[in-house]
């Protein structure tokens, strides 16, 4: 189903979602991991939210039961999204401020576009679109100017973990691409995302296994409390919308939850965490505000097959 057919509210509620519950799952993750090593914490949140998944479809009728390719295919979309992205994000967030950390990796949308292209290369975002991603790169500048002035600011672990943060960024864009590439949800969506949850926990456990050690971790309530969360806003809402839009709309489009949920991000850290927020924060969030809602009303271009061709086949014809 493409994006004009797709219900125009049910997109808008999407949108909603994945914005203000993932811009909320930074300060999640920044509280579970206080007394919880991260990759223990991801295991237990993608297992929890994966298996009951999983069991809710079985009980509903609906189908689990996949071709070896297509569960390759699921799991290699949830460990790029769940592990390549959330674990880092986790670990990254022991150091880097749960706002900093939602604005390093506010740089997501230039993967997106540039992997859509490659790998996808069958639509192209306009001018105003365009403008509207350098705006939002422009706003995170902003947001991070005070950090920029001060190099010693960060320190080494924080800059060191700044840069696996793209890294991160990196290999959730590339789940991303992939996803809509397979088409991975295409059969039945709530299951198919079930398995990638499923897989991504998977793939956390044996990590922690061979990383991390049982001994270190601190089942708190407070930490148990912001796995429970992590395993409804989400997992189960969030990242369910999530990829429900990858199928309806461009990800140039969907992309752009990277822009908002740092504006939450800053907002609750600072609400909760009493993180720093200034001028600087103010006027970065607007300048985000205004590049979303540029990208996310720009129309999209669609290549032609001969477009859409490599050069030198296309230049055979």
């Amino acid at each position: 189903m493409s994006a004009a057919s797709a219900s125009r509210w049910k997109i808008i509620v999407a949108f909603a979602l994945v914005y203000v519950f993932w811009g909320s799952t930074y300060l999640g993750i920044g509280i579970a991991v206080e007394n919880i090593p991260p990759a223990f914490m991801c295991a237990a949140r993608f297992l929890i939210a994966g298996v009951v998944m999983l069991a809710y479809c079985a009980i509903t009728g609906r189908r689990i039961l996949f071709s070896a390719q297509r569960l390759a295919h699921f799991a290699a979309v949830g460990i790029l999204l769940l592990m390549g992205g959330n674990l880092t994000l986790a670990y990254a967030e022991r150091i880097v401020p749960t706002g900093l950390a939602a604005l390093l990796i506010a740089v997501s949308p230039i993967w997106f576009m540039v992997l859509d292209s490659l790998l996808l290369g069958d639509h192209r975002i306009s001018r105003r679109g365009q403008v509207g991603l350098a705006i939002g790169i422009a706003g995170v500048v902003v947001l991070i100017w005070p950090d920029l002035r001060h190099s010693n600011s960060l320190g080494h672990r924080e800059l060191w973990w700044s840069l696996a943060l793209q890294l991160g960024s990196f290999s959730w864009a590339f789940g991303s691409v992939l996803s809509k590439k397979w088409q991975t949800v295409a059969a039945d969506p709530f299951s198919a995302i079930a398995w990638q949850v499923v897989f991504a926990g998977i793939g956390n456990l044996i990590f922690a296994l061979l990383v991390e050690k049982p001994a270190n971790v601190t089942w708190t309530f407070r930490g148990v409390a912001a796995i429970l969360y992590l395993v409804v806003c989400g997992s189960w809402i969030g990242y369910t919308a999530y990829i429900w839009l990858l199928q309806h709309v461009p990800t140039s489009k969907v992309s752009t939850y990277a822009y908002v949920n740092p504006v939450v991000a800053v907002f609750l850290g600072w609400l909760v965490l009493h993180e720093r927020i200034d001028r600087y924060i103010v006027m970065g969030s607007a300048i985000i505000i205004a590049s979303v809602v540029l990208v996310t009303s720009a129309k999209v271009s669609h290549r032609s097959a001969a477009e859409a061709l490599p050069a030198a086949e296309a230049a055979g014809d």
